[in-house]
């Protein structure tokens, strides 16, 4: 009986440790794809999500392709005076080690058709998924913290 105590007792900690190692994989993952947008490395940016992936992003469509997500991030990196970063705030791997939960907070900047730097700030959520011991995002939504703004009549 302790032997079968002993076993599990071992069993449940390195189940611990290898969850937490997968968690600092996807905050380590999470970070690497926040500096390659920050860098406006497009083929490195969109190289996080897996090949059926699921991008929504603010006031557009999803984009369920691959071409298409790559437009998204194509047009967002070509934007003028962007500056863009992101940080995890919360990280969890599902007790089956095969997919994860980021969270966090973003910052963007860039410039409106005047050419006035405009600042924005919000959350995103992403699903990661591991395939062939690679994380993968297979989800990826994110939105402002400011006020919609109001069109002008």
């Amino acid at each position: 009986m302790k032997t079968k105590i002993l076993a599990l007792a071992v069993g449940l900690a390195a189940a611990s440790v290898c969850l937490a190692a997968d968690e600092q994989a996807l905050r380590d993952a999470d970070a690497e794809w926040s500096k390659s947008a920050g860098a406006k490395d497009l083929d490195k940016t969109v190289s996080f999500y897996s090949d059926d992936a699921i991008v929504m992003p603010p006031n557009d469509s999803a984009a369920t392709t691959k071409e298409a997500v790559r437009k998204i991030w194509q047009d967002l990196l070509a934007s003028p005076g962007l500056a863009i970063s992101w940080k995890a705030t919360r990280v969890e791997v599902a007790k089956s080690g095969d997919i994860g939960f980021v969270s966090g907070t973003y910052e963007v900047t860039m410039n409106d058709p005047s050419g006035k730097p405009v600042n924005d700030h919000g959350k995103y959520c992403e699903v990661w998924e591991k395939k062939g011991g690679t994380w993968k995002c297979g989800t990826d939504i994110w939105n402002s913290d400011l006020p919609a703004s109001t069109p002008t009549p």
